[in-house]
């Protein structure tokens, strides 16, 4: 059985490294906001070459505290995709605010930026772009609608780590650049965790406020805040595996060259372009008999997954509380989309036995 995805194996390859930083946390005696979180934000921020990193609790809350951090009037409308994952629409409804939802490209499957400027009215205050699957949204036409229209950016690089426009990093275009370090990602932790990059220090330091009970000296709280703080045991984790990011996302660019140059056209997979370095968390392929090759391949022993089922726009969480739920583009993408095997552990002779399947699909 080819898995589509297995922690363990995954990360097998740092554990002895883990121990020796494991051991070394437990022995320091100082677990919340320590040497490990202040050494992984350095380093995390000069990765990215963005002058500050602030490790909070999840990728959720790297959102929610970036929007939270301009405070906003209550009722404001932010624009996000409107084929996100539903984190990047609960942090806006967390602050109160309107999510205005647009359609991507069904080509990157990114937001667009050409429908973008439609949606934008007198109360919208902010543009949350998704750079999904690993691949940097067009960041030039929403960067020039910004500045026309006065938006505040945030970017949503969950799925970005290492990835890269026209040179950029994701995450360094906005004011904000908001990351998971969920177990999953290109940069897992062993646990939740997050991290906010921004080059502003007045901004570095609201988001530091707001993540520690909206406090700057202990016992003192100037607002109202939340307890959001990376673990020092994740920041050590993450400290070791961020010394081979580049590895890894090597590796899975090298596995996404396979699939791209041997599935056959009957797959529509990920478009490439020289202006964006891809980094592949997810490699997805679209078929209108999605279900039938997910089954199929499974009979074979593929396991595959799907980002994501539902749109949304369709999801019982949010009936009511949208103006507008017709999405034909995003509902097309999440009928049709699968992801294939791509972790850091899978081989070439993985992905070309994926392929050899596929194409006697």
């Amino acid at each position: 059985m080819i898995e589509y995805e297995s922690l363990a194996l995954l990360n097998a390859p740092f554990f002895d490294d883990y121990t020796k930083e494991f051991n070394k946390v437990l022995k320091s005696g100082w677990y919340i906001l320590g040497q490990s979180v202040k050494q992984f934000e350095a380093e995390f921020a000069s990765y990215n070459q963005a002058n500050h990193c602030i490790g909070l609790a999840s990728g959720l809350d790297a959102i929610t505290l970036s929007i939270g951090a301009f405070d906003f009037e209550k009722g404001s409308e932010i624009i996000v995709p409107s084929n996100t994952y539903i984190a990047t629409i609960l942090s806006v409804m967390q602050n109160n605010m309107k999510p205005v939802l647009v359609e991507p490209s069904i080509d990157t499957y990114n937001i667009d930026p050409d429908k973008i400027e439609a949606a934008i009215t007198s109360k919208t205050k902010a543009i949350v772009v998704v750079h999904l699957y690993g691949k940097a949204c067009d960041m030039d036409p929403i960067i020039a609608l910004c500045k026309k229209y006065n938006l505040k950016l945030i970017e949503g690089c969950a799925q970005s780590h290492g990835a890269t426009y026209k040179g950029k990093h994701t995450g360094t275009f906005g004011e904000f650049g908001a990351f998971s370090f969920y177990p999953t990602k290109n940069l897992g932790a062993l646990g939740d965790a997050g991290a906010v990059v921004c080059n502003d220090i007045a901004l570095d330091k609201i988001i530091r406020r707001l993540r520690n009970y909206g406090s700057d000296i202990k016992y003192y709280n100037e607002v109202v805040g939340y307890n959001s703080r990376l673990d020092e045991l994740q920041a050590a984790f993450l400290s070791v595996k961020l010394k081979r990011l580049d590895e890894i996302n090597a590796h899975k660019r090298k596995l996404a060259s396979i699939y791209l140059n041997n599935l056959n056209a009957d797959f529509v997979k990920p478009v490439v372009d020289k202006d964006y370095f891809d980094v592949y968390h997810i490699f997805n392929i679209r078929h209108e008999k999605r279900d039938d090759l997910k089954e199929y391949l499974l009979k074979n022993g593929i396991k595959t997954e799907i980002h994501y089922p539902v749109s949304p726009s369709k999801q019982k969480a949010l009936q009511g509380k949208l103006d507008n739920y017709n999405f034909p583009i995003s509902e097309k993408i999440h009928a049709t989309t699968l992801s294939l095997p791509i972790s850091f552990f899978h081989t070439e002779s993985d992905v070309n036995k994926v392929i050899e399947v596929m194409n006697k699909f």
